[in-house]
């Protein structure tokens, strides 16, 4: 009975285990996927690594040459650039500020036209009572004189 029931046990876990056939299979698809490859991806990663290499050792080296060389350049302009924008904006500056020269000039001429109009009036007004004090002045001496004679 010991014999049926491990042979039972055998049967059970070839039907039921399939861990080992699954590896088989595994072993053998990997086995199979690698000799049809032919260990392409180990060829190109060689490949994609010499490239890398040839990069670094020559290309590389160029690129940052020509960049240095190339910014070198780049600041050059970017600081005569940015004199010229300097120069335009105290350009505008001095032209704004001659602007408001020329405006307060206008204005303080108009202010001084102004003045002397006002002045002028003053005059006329004090040409005015002037004329008319002495003319109160001559009646009053008129009058005096003629009392004096009478």
């Amino acid at each position: 009975m010991d014999k049926i029931a491990k042979d039972v046990g055998d049967i059970q876990t070839r039907l039921l285990d399939h861990r080992p056939v699954t590896q088989g299979e595994i072993r053998y698809f990997v086995r199979e996927f690698e000799e049809k490859r032919g260990y392409r991806e180990v060829r190109l990663l060689e490949n994609i690594n010499k490239m890398v290499v040839e990069a670094n050792e020559q290309v590389l080296p160029k690129c940052s040459e020509g960049m240095h060389k190339h910014l070198l350049d780049v600041l050059t302009r970017l600081e005569a650039a940015n004199h010229m924008a300097h120069r335009v904006q105290q350009r505008e500056l001095e032209a704004h500020q001659s602007t408001q020269l020329l405006a307060s000039i206008e204005r303080r001429k108009e202010e001084w036209e102004e003045f002397l109009r006002e002045q002028q009036r003053l005059k006329e007004e004090v040409d005015e009572e002037h004329a008319k004090a002495v003319g109160r002045l001559s009646t009053q001496y008129s009058e005096m004189k003629k009392d004096l004679a009478s």
